[in-house]
């Protein structure tokens, strides 16, 4: 008997989904995939096992979108996350085309386009940017769901969809027909819609260098891991080199692929693709365990200092007294033994809060682990505690060099600029982390800092008031790392402190 058919219906319906689409579902979603089962099978008058067969076939094509109508919400509306299309606008197309040369074609993909607003909402942007009638653009659209595409391609939408549509946007390209609006055909007519599934391999959609940009936002998110990164490195071979892809704005290509530069304009974050792609990995720091100290020793020293970097220092110095008061100096060995057991030892010190001896261990480490991202990103936090910030901040572009994707870099980037003087740097790295990676506590912390020496009490109380959320369920290895030398009970009154002192109950 094949394998697969002695698995639970359920079981193998959630397989077959995540293989032929690349969609995950978690096991509290095993009643509803049964229900979805049960209505599929009944569609086709077949048993569950005769449906489940014929979904596992070549002819599922059809299936497989009706599935997609079933198994995904579409709901969108028109320039959703405006922010991502003043970059396009401001910043994305005017460099597109400063690439062409005498090509003069620029090619638009809008993958998992659902209903047709995001795809409609591109046209719109670009309609009027050409330079000029010898160019040519070309947007192409596609999506799974048969339905989905139908009402695209009709172009009729509620006023519900075009919520964020300014109003001279929407008298010049829309007119009344009823309760509902209609898309100029000019806008209609510059998008080509098709059904394609983005879980597989097509070899037409993804063709070496089609696409000088790709919007594929709200897709990745519904993915299994191993789907999502082949789905991205898909979309890389589709993109010209220097191409952009904008995600949706809860997702990142962290962990997904290092093929992208991060890019920042205004509010909004998007990739574009290297000129050459490389191999480098993506490993995440792995130290172990919190330290510890009392919060309202740090609320005081955070008080009396003129950035949290002087915080951190002040409270390496103290440790250094008392280290020194109790004669516990010791510099281990490590030349003669592999660098990942000096690694590990080093991030053992810095738990102990010996941070002067963990920096010695880390810069007499083997020649061979200077390139390592957790190596580099230690060393970085160690000459911040310190307080060696250029040396620290030359260190993390290392490491961005290797790992552009690395929040934790970022954050450590922050301290820098916060103590060169430069908030606004700082904030802007903070920022990169909190994109990264949102349930990372530190750089949130960091921004209610800054803004409350700015005196922006919205600001404070806003990033405060999420940095105690996150910092309640926060990983201890990170605590560890990227606290400064406090644990967590002491970064949580410091939270609170910080947000009595605006005029908000923690």
């Amino acid at each position: 008997m094949n394998a697969s058919l002695a698995l639970a219906p359920v079981e193998r319906f959630r397989a077959l989904i995540a293989a032929r689409i690349g969609l995950q579902f978690d096991d509290a979603k095993r009643g509803w995939l049964a229900e979805v089962l049960r209505r599929r099978s009944d569609a086709h008058r077949d048993p569950v096992e005769a449906y489940l067969a014929r979904l596992d076939g070549a002819g599922a094509h059809s299936e497989l979108g009706a599935l997609a109508q079933e198994l995904t919400v579409g709901e969108t509306y028109f320039l959703r996350n405006i922010d991502q299309f003043h970059a396009l606008r401001e910043q994305v197309w005017p460099e597109r085309l400063r690439a062409q040369g005498p090509r003069r074609r620029v090619q638009v993909l809008s993958a998992g386009c659902a209903s047709g607003e995001e795809a409609y909402s591109i046209a719109i942007i670009l309609r009027d940017l050409l330079p000029d009638a010898s160019w040519q653009m070309t947007i192409r659209a596609v999506d799974l769901n048969p339905a989905a595409l139908e009402k695209a391609r009709q172009g009729r939408y509620s006023a519900w969809s075009l919520r964020e549509t300014p109003p001279q946007q929407l008298q010049r390209w829309f007119r009344p027909a009823g309760r509902d609006y209609v898309l100029d055909d000019a806008i209609r007519n510059s998008v080509h819609f098709e059904q394609r599934n983005l879980g597989e391999d097509d070899p037409e959609l993804w063709a070496p260098g089609s696409y000088d940009i790709v919007f594929c936002r709200n897709v990745l998110m519904y993915f299994a891991v191993g789907s999502a990164q082949a789905a991205v490195a898909r979309i890389t071979r589709s993109l010209v080199p220097g191409g952009y892809l904008f995600l949706g704005h809860a997702e990142t290509l962290r962990g997904l692929s290092q093929d992208y530069h991060l890019r920042h304009t205004q509010e909004a974050f998007y990739y574009q693709r290297k000129d050459a792609l490389d191999d480098a990995g993506s490993p995440e720091p792995a130290p172990a365990l919190p330290a510890s100290a009392a919060g309202p020793a740090l609320t005081a020293a955070v008080e009396g200092a003129d950035s949290w970097v002087e915080a951190i220092g002040r409270a390496a110095e103290r440790i250094r007294t008392l280290t020194a008061q109790a004669g516990q100096a010791r510099t281990p060995a490590c030349r003669a033994e592999g660098w990942q057991l000096g690694l590990g030892r080093a991030l053992e010190l810095l738990r102990e809060e010996r941070f002067a001896e963990a920096l010695s261990l880390v810069q007499a480490l083997p020649s061979g682990s200077s390139r390592d991202p957790e190596v580099l990103l230690l060393h970085a936090v160690l000459l911040v505690h310190g307080g060696r910030l250029p040396e620290a901040e030359d260190l993390c572009h290392q490491l961005l060099a290797v790992d552009e994707l690395n929040a934790g870099a970022h954050y450590v980037l922050a301290l820098c600029r916060e103590g060169a003087a430069d908030a606004r740097g700082a904030a802007e790295r903070d920022r990169f982390a909190v994109y990264l990676d949102p349930a990372f506590a530190m750089p949130r912390l960091h921004l209610g800092l800054l803004a409350r020496r700015a005196g922006d009490r919205e600001a404070q109380r806003r990033e405060l008031g999420q940095a105690l959320n996150l910092l309640q369920r926060e990983d201890a290895s990170r605590l560890l790392l990227f606290g400064g030398g406090f644990g967590r009970d002491a970064l949580i009154a410091l939270c609170r402190a910080g947000l009595r002192a605006c005029g908000a109950a923690p």
